[in-house]
């Protein structure tokens, strides 16, 4: 839907309406920026929204889900993602310290040589 803007800013000032007034340049632009923002009209997002939650709703139970069931899903799901992530820190720390058992030693040896040249 393309709006002309510059026609309400003349019709406002045809109409002799001081900036700021109820039904003014600025009032439109809020209501523009509120509609631009959910889509459509108040009223309409919110009625477009029940009917959606309504169908969505209606699928679900019929699945057998609800939402104390997904919320316990989802917290599982992220629970065992950590879990996984966190040993494969603890793997990877172990590799490390491995690893700095032999390097650093070794760095310590050749310094010292390093040093007495």
């Amino acid at each position: 839907m393309l709006v002309d803007h510059q026609r309400h800013r003349r019709d406002d000032a045809q109409h002799g309406m001081p900036p700021g007034t109820y039904g003014s340049d600025s009032d439109r632009r809020r209501d523009s920026a509120l509609r631009r923002f959910l889509g459509g009209s108040p009223a309409g997002v919110f009625l477009r929204l029940l009917f959606l939650s309504i169908l969505v709703g209606a699928f679900l139970s019929m699945l057998g889900l609800t939402p104390g069931r997904l919320f316990w899903h989802l917290y599982d799901s992220t629970r065992a993602l950590l879990e996984v992530g966190l040993a494969s820190l603890h793997d990877f720390g172990g590799w490390i310290v491995a690893g700095a058992v032999v390097v650093v030693p070794l760095w310590l040896i050749a310094r010292l040589f390093a040093v007495s040249r």
